[in-house]
């Protein structure tokens, strides 16, 4: 049961992806090939990218996706601003105080946020340099309620390149486009992405049940909403959440990650489908381990 202490119980989730003829997460150290493990071939998605999706969900404040959600939610959208946006104030900004800031932007609420560390001293005046000396500005370097794993994928992945053409030039002087091997792509994978919430920084940056409900109803959304021509097939199969039964957790949270994590059959070399995992549900965990919290819910089942 969940204690005044504390915003909101312990939390950890699941989401599991289905990537078909996507880049689910381009590499720009390498060309923009979809991320992978040197050593296994698997696939990655960076903290960043996941996220990246979420804050341009809730920065379209006039868009589909976050007037459902501010109707259906009741929020009040001057709480709901993505402080990692293009065309940021960063004087406005430095210049709020801590409940000001708390109260305006919802990604330094639930993500966490490090503003002052791209701000140079030779950016700052002898006053702004002073509070930060005396730690004024501590609420603009500090960790997220909830903490994003590394996504990957079950199984090693193939990638696919393909060189793009234009029929319509791009270059003066020429009639026609060409970007050789500028399609990349995985031809399939099963990703899974982990994510934690925890309360007790939940106390520090002002992260509420309306952030976090928020922070639920988008997830079954992120990708579908936010899809591009490199990335018009990631699915997301489930949005695994659990509430532990207390703030301080009332199981180790490997044991529900791993039984709603999906495996390749067996005997299957190489999968190219879904039809080569098995992808479990809720059913599949036992029951001791899903009696340990207060509820688990695959929030693809609630839209």
């Amino acid at each position: 049961m969940q204690s005044n202490i504390a915003p909101f119980n312990r939390c950890i989730g699941l989401v599991v992806l289905d990537v078909t003829m996507s880049n689910p997460n381009g590499d720009p150290d390498m060309e923009s090939d979809p991320r992978t493990v040197d050593a296994s071939g698997k696939g990655l998605i960076t903290p960043v990218s996941f996220k990246r999706k979420l804050r341009d969900l809730v920065e379209d404040s006039e868009g589909v996706v976050f007037q459902a959600a501010a109707e259906v939610l009741g929020l009040d959208a001057s709480r709901f601003k993505i402080l990692e946006s293009r065309g940021r104030d960063r004087k406005e900004i430095l210049a709020m105080q801590e409940r000001k800031f708390r109260n305006t932007y919802w990604d330094a609420r639930l993500f966490g946020n490090t503003f002052l560390e791209s701000l140079k001293d030779r950016d700052l005046d002898a006053a702004q340099k002073k509070r930060k000396a005396e730690g004024s500005y501590a609420h603009f370097i500090r960790t997220g309620a909830v903490q994003v794993g590394v996504g990957t994928s079950i199984a090693a992945v193939d990638i696919e390149r393909l060189t793009m053409t234009n029929k319509a030039g791009v270059q003066e002087g020429k009639d026609r486009g060409m970007a050789p091997l500028g399609f990349r792509v995985v031809r399939h994978g099963i990703y899974v992405i982990p994510f934690y919430v925890n309360p007790t920084i939940a106390k520090k940056t002002g992260a509420d049940t309306k952030d976090l409900q928020l922070f639920k109803f988008l997830l079954p959304l992120a990708y579908q909403h936010t899809s591009s021509a490199i990335r018009p097939q990631v699915n997301v199969l489930h949005a695994w959440f659990a509430e532990h039964k207390s703030p301080l957790g009332s199981c180790p949270d490997h044991l529900l990650i791993d039984g709603l994590t999906p495996r390749v059959k067996e005997g299957v070399i190489q999968p190219e489908s879904r039809a080569d995992y098995v992808i479990p549900v809720l059913h599949d965990v036992d029951g001791s381990i899903r009696g340990r919290f207060e509820s688990v819910l695959d929030l693809c089942d609630e839209r």
